[in-house]
This record gives structure tokens, sequence and C-alpha cells, in this order.
């Protein structure tokens, strides 16, 4: 669906077709999503220490993609990263572009869950995206991608094969959501010999209820979309479907919402540019 985005800005002035960009730095990932004459180009690469490293070597790597040797035209930034961004010519809050990105891609959903790598968030959104409300759990890293990964090293195995592990399992119970004691106990588990896979289940049971409280309290409409990397885990999508007893659609790109969302921003500015030009 993305591939079929057509972003054409004609630049009377300039005689050409606008390029524009949203970059979303994340706190484990930057995501790149570039509209060149109609088609989108997409990147993605860790973040590592540097946010504004990681935002350059992203957009230099979709340029490259793209076979553009120019520069971007716009360019808004958005993530945890975004304020040292220096090449944007805006930063906009990843609540902002999460919202505008999904009602892009899919106009009938009303509510976002998006879980990154260190904060989990509800977005409730109206017609064009605009923002009705918002819920975000940012001062931990309880149920974040950043949470996965600890348990997945803890457990042995790697993150991606999580969704496996709690296929069909029957989940034991983990009371403690905070990483560090989540973590303890899941040590404890193991040496009591309980099987990684009830682990993972159990783990994907305590997400869920954490995500099931936030939502309750928004009241959305169903369907609701899950972002993020974290909705690649097709368990624990499962498992929060059954929870909520609503349905829950995850785009093919769920880590680009942002980033398109940013871009789709960065359009507006460029058609806002060439409006002006043309007075």
């Amino acid at each position: 669906h993305i591939g079929k985005i057509y972003l054409i800005f004609f630049l009377g002035h300039l005689g050409g077709y606008m390029i524009v960009a949203g970059i979303d730095v994340g706190s484990v990932s930057t995501k790149v999503a570039l509209a060149v004459n109609g088609k989108i180009y997409k990147v993605i690469i860790p973040t590592g220490w540097s946010p504004l490293q990681a935002g350059e070597h992203g957009l230099a790597a979709a340029l490259d993609q793209a076979g553009v040797d120019s520069g971007v035209d716009f360019v808004v930034a958005t993530g945890y990263g975004r304020i040292a961004l220096t090449i944007a010519n805006k930063a906009v809050t990843e609540i902002t572009c999460h919202a505008r990105g999904v009602a892009y891609l899919l106009p009938e959903v009303r509510a976002v869950i998006d879980i990154g790598g260190q904060d989990s968030k509800i977005i409730k959104i109206g017609a064009q995206g605009r923002v009705l409300d918002f819920m975000m759990n940012d001062k931990c890293a309880a149920g974040t991608g950043r949470f996965m990964e600890v348990i997945a090293a803890r457990l042995g195995v790697d993150v991606a094969e999580l969704s496996d592990l709690a296929k069909d399992e029957i989940p034991v119970e983990i009371n403690s959501m905070c990483t560090v004691f989540a973590e303890s106990e899941v040590i404890g588990l193991l040496a009591k010999g309980t099987k990684k896979e009830k682990i993972v289940a159990g783990l994907h049971q305590a997400i869920c209820r954490r995500i099931s409280a936030m939502i309750e309290r928004m009241n959305p409409e169903s369907p609701i979309v899950f972002t993020g990397g974290v909705a690649k885990n097709k368990s624990l999508v499962h498992s929060l479907s059954m929870q909520l007893n609503m349905t829950i659609l995850v785009p093919e790109d769920c880590q680009f919402t942002g980033a398109i969302g940013a871009m789709l921003i960065a359009a507006d500015m460029a058609k806002a540019a060439s409006d002006r030009a043309l007075v």
C-alpha cells in the first residue's frame, strides 16, 4: 500500500519535483521515509549513541536507495531524538506523526497502540489524523521493546523467536512488569524448571494486561492499529486482541508509521512553499 503513495509536488520556480522526508529517531532504531517523484523509499538503521548521526546516515541511505544526488527540500523529524536532528526543518512530536501516518494508511482506524523501544503510547484519533486524546507510559521500560530484549537475552533466545515460543502455550503467571524485577522473576522460574515457552506466554499476558488498562481508560472504537517493532510479535498481537475482544490491525511496515506521518507533514510544508511561490 505504501509503495502506491503518490506525493508529487511540482515547484514551478525550481522547475522540478519536491523531495520530502520524515525521520523518526527512536531510542533503538531510526526510520526514514523519503518521497521522491511519487515513490516512497524506506530505511531503518540502529540509532546507536548519536541520534544526529543516525538521522543523517539513514537519510543518506534513503537518498542513495532512490538514486538522488541532490538534497532534500523539506525534512520533518520526530521521535525521542528529534531535537538533536539539526538537518530537519521542523521537529514534530511522535504522537502527532503516528496519528497522521496511521490515518493516511488506515483511514477507518480511530485508535493507535504504539510500543517502541522505551515507551508505550495509546492515541485516540479523529478524521485526517487529528489527535483527540493520548496516554503515554514513558516513566519506565515496562512492556516496551527494550523490556522484551532484556527478557529474551535472559532466556537465551533472540527477540524475534518470542512469538513462536509463546504460540499455543498456557502462560505462567508473571507478577512484575518492572524490567529489573521481571528479569529476577524469570530467573527464578527457570531455576524451578519452568519451560521457556510458558514464561514467554506469561510475559505476553502481563504486557497485554498493562496495555488493556491503558486502552480501557481511552474507550476507543474498534478496530485498533498496532504499530512499532513489538507489533511484529504475532503471538502478542493475538493475545492482545483476545484480551480486548477487539480487532487489531498491524500495517505491513508497522515500524515506519511515525516516519511516514512526518513525511506527510513535510509534504504539507512543501505544498505551502509551492503555493507561496506561485502567488
